[in-house]
């Protein structure tokens, strides 16, 4: 299928009001349809992994034919040099968010990418960086822990920024790489206890080191870290 005919059904599918929840969200609806993820998702499926039509769709600048592109695209053709374009326009946090955990996380540059993201300047590269890190510890079963040691520089010297969309990203990271086992468990806290410092660190910083250390000591993430 053409990325015009697909584009063509995704106007047809968009619903009323969907667009003014994008825009609640702080995402520019300039481009946008309005058509919802959980749609997208079914779209997904029945049009299968199909890498041109992704690179088509996600050319066209829409709103939703990204997402739909980082769906359909084949994670095995996704290589340094893609992922550096599309990284570099990005233009909404959450086709940047879905990019990670559809896509990129499962492409082989993906650790690579992970820390040079988090050492960029433009806000969406970054919470991509970030948010890589996340979806790693989530969805990579074969990682060790010593894999994620060398996140934690990056995390630590980001902890300052005080953009909202960077903010979650990394917040993001902390506790999910501190939800994977009990010694990284203790590793991320230890990080939020020191971004927590009031000599050395902004409010912002400091209100991530709470909201993430409290999670990570939380009764519920104790539990499941004793289970596995």
């Amino acid at each position: 299928m053409d990325a015009d005919t697909v584009i063509q059904r995704l106007r047809r599918e968009a619903e009323p009001g969907a667009r003014q929840a994008l825009a609640h969200l702080g995402i520019s609806i300039s481009n946008a349809l309005g058509v919802r993820v959980p749609r997208l998702r079914e779209i997904a499926r029945e049009l299968d992994t199909d890498h041109d039509l992704a690179l088509a769709l996600w050319h066209s600048g829409i709103h939703e034919a990204r997402l739909l592109a980082t769906m359909v695209a084949d994670p095995d053709q996704v290589d340094a040099v893609l992922m550096e374009q599309w990284a570099g326009e990005l233009d909404a946090w959450d086709v940047a968010d879905q990019a990670v955990a559809n896509l990129f996380a499962q492409a082989e540059p993906a650790w690579d990418k992970a820390v040079q993201w988090a050492q960029r300047e433009e806000a969406l590269v970054r919470r991509a960086g970030f948010a890589l890190m996340a979806v790693l510890a989530m969805t990579d079963a074969t990682a060790g822990d010593d894999a994620f040691a060398p996140f934690w520089p990056y995390i630590e010297a980001g902890a300052d920024d005080t953009r909202e969309h960077v903010r979650k990203g990394l917040g993001w990271a902390i506790r999910q790489i501190g939800k994977r086992s009990p010694e990284l468990n203790a590793a991320a806290i230890e990080l939020a206890q020191r971004i927590q410092d009031p000599e050395q660190r902004g409010h912002e910083a400091r209100k991530l080191g709470r909201e993430a250390q409290r999670e990570l000591e939380s009764d519920m993430v104790r539990s499941r870290l004793r289970k596995d």
